[in-house]
């Protein structure tokens, strides 16, 4: 499996960006697909999770209501729509993905991640 990420940038609070997941090389259909946060001198955090087998979707109460996890099947691509903006959601944000059929939300830490693309927000 791997996932590529982007789509990560500098933007002022309040502003909004889309982060994208390209994801290649599953076996199964099911699967999940999750993306997660790393910001220095804090602990790594869940963000998101979409069940592939079913579209259930997951947040982080931090990020419900302002960011929204979508997939595109046609493209294997899986989105994070990121609205409103705080400087806190400042990270290094992974997309990672397992082999399974729930995304035993608030677990995120599945088999596999891409290599990472950098968030920043200003104040």
């Amino acid at each position: 499996v791997q996932l590529v990420e982007s789509g990560g940038d500098l933007v002022q609070a309040g502003g909004s960006l889309r982060l994208s997941c390209a994801a290649s090389g599953f076996t199964s259909n099911h699967y999940v697909i999750g993306w997660f946060r790393q910001a220095p001198g804090k602990e790594r955090e869940g963000v998101s999770c979409i069940n592939n087998s079913d579209g259930s979707t997951y947040y982080a109460d931090s990020v419900k209501g302002r960011f929204t996890i979508a997939s595109d099947s046609a493209k294997n691509t899986v989105y994070m729509q990121m609205n409103n903006l705080e400087p806190e959601d400042t990270a290094v944000y992974y997309c990672s993905s397992d082999y399974s059929v729930s995304c035993y939300w608030p677990q995120y830490d599945y088999d596999y991640r891409g290599q990472g693309t950098q968030v920043t927000v200003s104040s």
